[in-house]
């Protein structure tokens, strides 16, 4: 079986945190219905805002609202610092860029 050290050590890699998390990139990518429980995950936990999770789930916003609603989830739709609040506009712009990309444009950071 593979290790992360492996792919170091082959010098494919600087380090295996680097490993992991180009393995983790890829895994959200290939499987869209594990990318969605984990923004819903970070949506939940404070760490995203409705605009990011739904942006990084690959679903428009109304999409996200309606499954957060649909679990009984409650909504955070309002932003508490200027920071946020700018965090939230960009996101909202690239999402509205990515829709008008012929492929969608799917970017993910973990």
């Amino acid at each position: 079986m593979l290790q992360t050290q492996d792919f170091v050590e082959a010098k494919l890699y600087s380090d295996e945190q680097s490993v992991i998390q180009d393995a983790l990139r890829s895994l959200l990518q290939v499987r869209s219905a594990l990318r969605l429980e984990m923004m819903i995950y970070r949506y939940q936990t404070g760490a995203i805002s409705l605009g990011k999770a739904a942006n990084l789930a690959g679903v428009s916003f109304e999409q996200m609202r309606e499954i957060l609603l649909g679990r009984g989830l409650e909504l955070r739709l309002s932003v508490e610092t200027e920071d946020e609040a700018k965090r939230d506009l960009m996101t909202l712009r690239e999402h509205l860029n990515a829709t008008r990309r012929p492929c969608g444009g799917l970017s993910l950071t973990v």
